[in-house]
């Protein structure tokens, strides 16, 4: 499957949307919006009850669906591995999360847009690791 996107497509539009969902969500709520914070409010009894944390999510599952609706070839999963693999990987991602203290949303988007040193430092760090791995997994693919 080949979406060409063009520009301005798909990709351009969601990063408009995920920047400006962003900037309202630290305008009109004062949080900063990092999903894993997010998320990670429904473990923790202080913050269950914080009624915009469910309507957030509320919102992601909608949009997902709403998007699937328009456009169903682009939420197909096209990664042709293993089920052990992806629940590997969600796990890494899970991990580096709490060690991060946050995830790519809240430090690359939210954090670095507000100049946080911590954010700027974390982004760079994911996306170090991001291209270590990509590296990694090519080299090996190509001694096998």
């Amino acid at each position: 499957m080949n979406m060409d996107y063009g520009l301005f497509g798909a990709p351009f539009l969601g990063g408009i949307l995920i920047g400006l969902a962003a900037l309202l969500m630290l305008a009109l709520n004062g949080r900063v919006m990092g999903v894993s914070g997010i998320i990670g409010g429904f473990f923790n009894s202080n913050t269950r009850k914080d009624l915009w944390r469910y309507l957030f999510l509320i919102g992601i599952l909608t949009g997902g669906f709403f998007v699937h609706s328009l456009i169903p070839e682009s939420l197909t999963n096209s990664l042709n591995q293993s089920n052990l693999k992806l629940v590997v990987a969600g796990l890494l991602v899970g991990w580096g999360t709490r060690l991060g203290s946050g995830c790519t949303s809240g430090h690359g988007i939210c954090g670095v847009s507000r100049l946080s040193p911590r954010s700027l430092l974390a982004t760079l760090t994911f996306m170090f690791f991001g291209f270590l791995t990509v590296w990694l997994m090519r080299f090996w693919r190509l001694h096998e």
